[in-house]
């Protein structure tokens, strides 16, 4: 029996395949028309039971009698199957930012969700990469260089583009408003999850988790190391396929 778990993000589509152990991971952009990418990745599948969890979820779940889940809850139970000892979860997507606090047993005992503002989200680092006319790809390799601080006023998206433009037109360099970038995120994301708490292992989850220097800033002001899985963008597809075959097994 086949199992799947589908995350529909707004910038990328996961799905993991499992049955007594996982089968297949993919990862593919969402694009304009999550749908249609949902439909090119599940045809030709005949799963016993499919979850689908993202910010799609409601749109693709009925056109493939799949369950839904919140991102909450798959990111829970993906991130407590690799990591037993897991007792948070840092989530940083495309367009939300989550941070999870799990019991002993691995239930969700608090959480924080960002996702009414692109600060603190990939977006974010999206819009800032192509102002200082690099890639999000290598954007925090860019702050981890700079040889001097600078420091941003604004957490708004909109308001902190029009300071980098501002700081491009001063003649600083673009590693220090790099860096600065990343000050700005990593405070924001360090308040939400000191305000849920956080207790070790704590999984750092999201395509942003492959941000290096967001990564370091974030260990840092919150005095804790933190664990990245080898695919940190399919934990909540996986966290998905796993409750998908929980529940299947009790049909």
């Amino acid at each position: 029996m086949i199992y799947a778990g589908l995350d529909v993000g707004s910038r990328t589509t996961k799905l993991v395949t499992l049955d007594s152990a996982i089968r297949e991971v993919l990862v593919l952009e969402t694009g304009a028309n999550p749908l249609k990418r949902c439909q090119e990745l599940l045809v030709g599948n005949n799963f016993k039971r499919l979850v689908v969890t993202g910010y799609g979820r409601h749109l693709v779940a009925p056109a493939h009698d799949g369950e839904t889940i919140s991102e909450i809850k798959a990111f829970a139970v993906g991130a407590r199957h690799l990591y037993p000892d897991c007792h948070s979860v840092i989530d940083i997507g495309g367009q939300d930012c989550k941070v999870i606090s799990l019991s002993d047993r691995g239930e969700v005992r608090k959480f924080e969700m960002n996702d009414r503002c692109a600060a603190g989200t990939g977006k974010f680092l999206e819009v800032m990469a192509s102002t200082l006319e690099t890639t999000v790809g290598s954007l925090g390799d860019l702050a981890l260089n700079a040889t001097r601080q600078v420091t941003l006023n604004s957490l708004c998206t909109v308001f902190a583009e029009s300071e980098v433009v501002s700081l491009i037109s001063r003649g600083e360099e673009a590693s220090a408003i790099a860096l600065a970038l990343h000050e700005t995120i990593a405070t924001r994301i360090a308040t939400m999850a000191r305000r849920v708490g956080i207790r070790s292992e704590v999984v750092f989850a999201g395509g942003a988790s492959l941000n290096r220097c967001l990564g370091k800033l974030l260990e840092e002001k919150l005095s804790t190391r933190f664990i990245i899985p080898d695919s940190p963008q399919t934990v909540g597809a996986l966290g998905a396929a796993l409750l998908a075959r929980r529940n299947g097994s009790q049909d």
